[in-house]
């Protein structure tokens, strides 16, 4: 049916649970009429997304005040925007001597991509392990930006944990794909991919779903189509964006111990590989995503599900070409995938990707403490001698 409509599958069904898809008005009727037929139920949680978009804009606009830099900190009651972001990213590197910005280069649009490397030691003490943390692979999942902004507050601005900070050098990239990002904000707020335009048909279905066009299996459990949201472009690296990961990846793999990727919704840590297949240390991975899971349902809201964790082909769906799936096949030993909780609106049932402002900061809070946790089972485990 995704190949048919070009619906928009914002979770897949299971055994365990329903999925949830959004559908053009236009074919509302012969999607209902080929579900049925299959013998399958449906439910309709919103009629007009509009009207949830158009909500999630009045709070979030309520909610925000004017971001303050000047003193390195950064306001969690908003979602910043691309330009911000990389201006904080400047404004940090100039203030603080553990912080390096780093551009890696351009996406196809022409943004710089940066990423910060915080470091005690300027990268230069081969003995430290490293960690990478990035977030918006997928343009519309903008809760996870409070996640590595947050993370950069506690590495940077107001240290907390004083040992990660010394014993890890740290690479966060907070804006994958700046691109398909600011359309987000400016054109259509579930836009998934990059805005590529090499793959168009006609004049329409621009875009590459830069989470599978890694070079691990691709190719086999993605779409070949440029109008599907999960179009694998025409080869692996064959966009700006996910070149730029695999070089950062490639430059630092041999001290690169743990790798998380965020994205949302459905507030799981899965690790590879996308196959189904489990990687040779998929016991150490399983432990840490445990220890990184408790962390988070420890301080989580209770409105909130528990953590799952799992291997992504069993606990989600079967995927090609993933980021973390491509790390974790280079060497990098802990490589993993962070699902978000999703957003839920009691009144219309609706849940996804949009974002409940009251929760943009909470959202960075418990990421970090399951990341904290991670890098607390890298320091246990590192490959390096101390």
């Amino acid at each position: 049916m995704e190949s048919l409509f070009g619906i928009d599958i914002w979770s897949y069904a299971n055994l365990n649970r329903p999925g949830m898809v959004l559908v053009p008005r236009s074919l509302r009727s012969v999607f209902e009429k080929t579900v049925t037929d299959a013998g399958a139920q449906f439910e309709v949680q919103i009629e007009n997304i509009k009207e949830a978009i158009e909500e999630e804009e009045r709070l979030l606009a309520a909610f925000s005040q004017r971001s303050n830099f000047s003193d390195g900190r950064l306001t969690f009651d908003k979602i910043h925007r691309f330009a911000e972001v990389n201006a904080y990213l400047d404004q940090l590197a100039a203030q603080y001597p553990s912080v390096t910005v780093v551009n890696a280069g351009k996406s196809f649009e022409g943004r710089d991509i940066k990423y910060l490397r915080i470091s005690t030691s300027n990268f230069q003490d081969n003995r430290k392990p490293v960690i990478m943390v990035q977030s918006l692979l997928h343009a519309r999942e903008w809760v996870t930006l409070p996640a590595t902004l947050y993370a950069i507050k506690r590495l940077v601005v107001e240290i907390t944990d004083r040992d990660l900070v010394n014993q890890i050098d740290w690479i966060i990239l907070p804006i994958a794909n700046p691109d398909g990002y600011e359309f987000s904000h400016t054109n259509s707020r579930f836009w998934r991919k990059n805005r590529s335009t090499g793959h168009m048909v006609g004049n329409i279905c621009m875009g590459v779903d830069l989470n599978r066009n890694f070079d691990f299996n691709f190719g086999t459990a993605s779409s070949g189509s440029a109008c599907s949201e999960t179009f694998h472009g025409r080869h692996a690296f064959s966009e700006p964006e996910s070149a730029i990961v695999r070089n950062i990846v490639q430059e630092y793999k041999n001290r690169l111990e743990m790798f998380i990727d965020v994205h949302s919704f459905g507030s799981l840590i899965l690790y590879g590989y996308g196959n189904g297949v489990l990687p040779p240390n998929a016991l150490s991975l399983n432990v840490a995503s445990v220890r990184m899971a408790s962390a988070i349902d420890a301080v989580k809201w209770p409105s909130k599900p528990n953590y799952r964790v799992g291997n992504i082909g069993m606990i989600l769906y079967i995927v090609s070409g993933g980021c973390s799936d491509y790390v974790q096949a280079v060497g990098v030993p802990l490589s993993f995938t962070y699902e978000l909780p999703a957003y839920r609106n009691q009144a219309t049932s609706v849940n996804g990707f949009l974002v409940d402002p009251a929760f943009i900061e909470q959202a960075g809070f418990e990421t970090w403490e399951g990341i904290k946790a991670g890098a607390r089972f890298v320091l246990q485990n590192t490959r390096k001698m101390h």
